[in-house]
Formats: C-alpha cells, structure tokens, sequence
C-alpha cells in the first residue's frame, strides 16, 4: 500500500472500529428502555457490544494491537485493504450495498489492481490465517498465565490446609498459627477469584475485538462473492 495520509494504521482502524477516535455509548446492542446512567467520571465509557456472557468489550489495547498486526502485515500492491479503502469511500453517495462493492471495484481495478477478484479473496484470507494464529497464541498465553497466578494460589491454599490439620491435633499454643493461617486461606480465596475474573474478561475483551475483525472480513469476502462474480 502506497504512503498517504491518514496512515495505513488510522485506515485500517477505520475500516474495523467506527468513531474510531471517540468513545461509543455502545455497539451492536439493543437501546434500553431507560437512560443509562452515566459513567463514573474517572472512566470513560468503553465501546461494548453483546455477547453470551454479557460481559465483552471491545478493547483499546487489543484494538491497537490487531491493528498494529494487519498492519505489519501488509502486503505489497494493491490488495483486500486497498478494496476496503476504495469501499469505503463510497459510502454516503447513496448507493445501494451491490452498487458500492461494485463501484468499489471499479475503483479498485483503476489504481492498478488485480483485473479479477482473486487477490481479494487471497489476501483477505491471509489477513484471517494472521488473526487466527495470534488468537491461538494469545490463547496459550491465557492457559500459561491461569496455570501460574491461580494454580500457585491454589497449590497454597492445599498444602495451608494440610498444615492446619496438622496444627489442630497440637496444644493450645499452636491455635494462633491455625487462625492466622485461616485468615490467610481466606485471602487466597479472594485473589483467586480476582485474578480468574481479571483474565477471565481480559479473554472476553481480546474476543469480542477479535470477532470484530474476523467478522468484517468475513462480511466482505461473502459479499465480494455475492456481487463481484
């Protein structure tokens, strides 16, 4: 993709992420019957959108990360991006949805592109075998940082139990050590919960993002399929 402003980073942005520079009230959710309160003034209202656990968000730091990816991996000369630029400027001229993929095209084919359709399909199922990969990393990732926050926790908390047990068949002296190793099991119980929750919505978050893309993609590859045969 040739140099031009705004970058290709800021394009690709646009392209996946509406309003990219403001914050949405939401996306892809049903308006509620009543105003929503406001946020907290600290906090920024994040863009959300639904999902099955109600919970998901589309991500700033994940939105920036997919970015930075597809745009690394940019390929050289005309290709899916330049299509979904050209698409997108036809936008607001009142076409219907077949007459802008259409027009796109025609776009498309006069900045020098490909003479058929085979370089978009190509290069936008590359661009989803790159965020596929970095999913299955980032899921390992998830597996790896479970495995050592909650499974340490959890790996003291047994062997605490088992030292009470221990303590509970001594004397009298030895009942402070059982209570104040009581008091730290409750601790544990709680971190453990905090840190699942925390990586658990951190999932959810990269999700949401990462389904944003691919979905995007997706829609346009069925609709370059449908319209541009």
């Amino acid at each position: 993709m040739a140099d031009s402003e705004p970058g290709i980073g800021k394009k690709i942005l646009s392209f996946f992420i509406k309003d990219a520079d403001e914050t949405a009230p939401a996306a892809q959710a049903p308006k509620p019957a009543a105003a929503s309160p406001a946020p907290e003034p600290s906090k920024p209202a994040p863009a959300t959108v639904t999902n099955a656990a109600g919970t998901g968000q589309i991500d700033k730091k994940f939105t920036e990360h997919f970015v930075n990816l597809l745009e690394k991996a940019n390929l050289p000369g005309p290709d899916y991006f330049e299509y979904k630029q050209a698409l997108q400027s036809m936008e607001g001229l009142g076409l219907g949805e077949e007459k802008q993929f259409q027009a796109a095209w025609a776009s498309f084919k006069a900045m020098g592109g490909a003479k058929d359709t085979t370089v978009l399909k190509t290069s936008a199922d590359q661009y989803l075998t790159i965020l596929v990969k970095d999913r299955e990393s980032f899921l390992k990732d998830v597996e790896k940082a479970i495995k050592e926050r909650v499974g340490a926790l959890q790996d003291e908390h047994q062997k605490l139990e088992q030292t009470n047990a221990a303590y509970a068949q001594q004397i009298v002296d030895l009942q402070k050590k059982i209570d104040d190793n009581k008091n730290r099991l409750g601790q544990i119980a709680g971190e453990v919960s905090e840190q699942t929750a925390k990586i658990n919505t951190n999932k959810d978050s990269f999700e949401v993002t990462y389904v944003s893309f691919v979905d995007q993609i997706q829609s346009d590859l069925a609709k370059i399929n449908q319209y541009l045969q």
